[in-house]
Order: C-alpha cells, then sequence, then structure tokens
C-alpha cells in the first residue's frame, strides 16, 4: 500500500498549480492544516488524505492541458513556397490563415487578406510565383504541450491560433474552433 511522504502531497499540490489554501478548501480543512501535513509536523488521519487526495483528483479533472486538445499534424506552408501552393493549401482545407513552418520552427503566418492585399499591389501572375516569405506575417504565438487550456484561450482571444512547441518544434495547433469543441465534453 502507498503512503505518501509530506513530500510526495506538496509535490502534487505544486504540480497541480494549486495554493495551500486551494487545497484546503477543496478539501474541506485549514490551510494551516495543509501547511503542518506538508512541512511534516503533523500526522493526519486517513479521513484527512482521502479528502485531500479526492481534491487533488478533482482539481487534475478540471485542469486540461493543451496537448488534450490540440490537433496535430499541423497543416502548414513553408517560406520557400510559392503564394500559389499556399493559397492552394489554404482553399482546399478551408482556411483563412495557416503557419508557416520550416523545418518543425515556426516563421510566420500567411492569410488569405495578405494575399489579397498583395493581389492589390502586383500583377496577380507575379504574386501566384511570390515566395511566402516575401509577404507572410508574424508567427502565430507559441506555447508549451502542457499549457493550461485557459491560458491558451486568453492567447485566442487577440490571435487566429496559436502553436504547441515541444523542444523548439512545432507539434500541433490550438484554434478558437478547438476550444469550443471542449463545450462538448
Amino acid at each position: 500500500m502507498f503512503l505518501p511522504t509530506p513530500e510526495d502531497i506538496k509535490k502534487l499540490r505544486l504540480e497541480l498549480k494549486l495554493t495551500q489554501h486551494d487545497i484546503a478548501t477543496r478539501a474541506g480543512v485549514s490551510q494551516p492544516l495543509i501547511a503542518r501535513i506538508e512541512s511534516g509536523d503533523v500526522d493526519p488521519r486517513l479521513s484527512t488524505l482521502r479528502k485531500i487526495f479526492n481534491a487533488f483528483d478533482a482539481a487534475r479533472k478540471e485542469r486540461i492541458v493543451v496537448r488534450d486538445i490540440m490537433h496535430s499534424p499541423i497543416i502548414h506552408t513553408s517560406s520557400g513556397s510559392s503564394m500559389e501552393e499556399a493559397a492552394r493549401i489554404m482553399e482546399e482545407h478551408s482556411f483563412s490563415q495557416m503557419p508557416v513552418i520550416d523545418n518543425g520552427v515556426p516563421v510566420g503566418s500567411i492569410s488569405t487578406d495578405q494575399i489579397v492585399s498583395s493581389m492589390t499591389d502586383q500583377d496577380i501572375k507575379k504574386v501566384s510565383h511570390l515566395l511566402v516569405r516575401n509577404i507572410m506575417g508574424d508567427s502565430f504565438p507559441t506555447v508549451s504541450p502542457t499549457s493550461d487550456a485557459n491560458t491558451v484561450s486568453r492567447i485566442l482571444e487577440k490571435n487566429p491560433a496559436v502553436l504547441v512547441l515541444e523542444k523548439g518544434k512545432a507539434i500541433g495547433m490550438v484554434t478558437k474552433h478547438d476550444i469550443m469543441k471542449m463545450l462538448r465534453g
């Protein structure tokens, strides 16, 4: 039978990004009791440990991380692709924007607005042969796979997408549509 040490309890609480007050409230015990348990000053009763671990379980279920909602692989273009190729990919997938990724590393983004804007400045035939790097915009913001879904929701209020990076490489993407799918459970 596994019996948690005070260090185990503190480690779990910190992994879930909970304060002593948070876990005390969830478990129906006092914050000073949590502090004393974590410091090893008090040996909690089994019923108290059960309340604490039930609170951890509930908090774990509430915390949705980006890895759980991102979509992968990422449909993208590269900076060396032609505008014609980028437009084809966007049209094929009904995207209004997409990331520009070179060798797994995000380097920019391209949107229908940028493509249309470049077409008003030049001959359409010339635009189709332009390289994406010539008109791409800034890259989408990035987060780690363990970032909280709430954090990504806030970023998406001002951005069309968020890229998920692991070890510097793009492994997934989250859009407003992905966040809305969470409503369906």
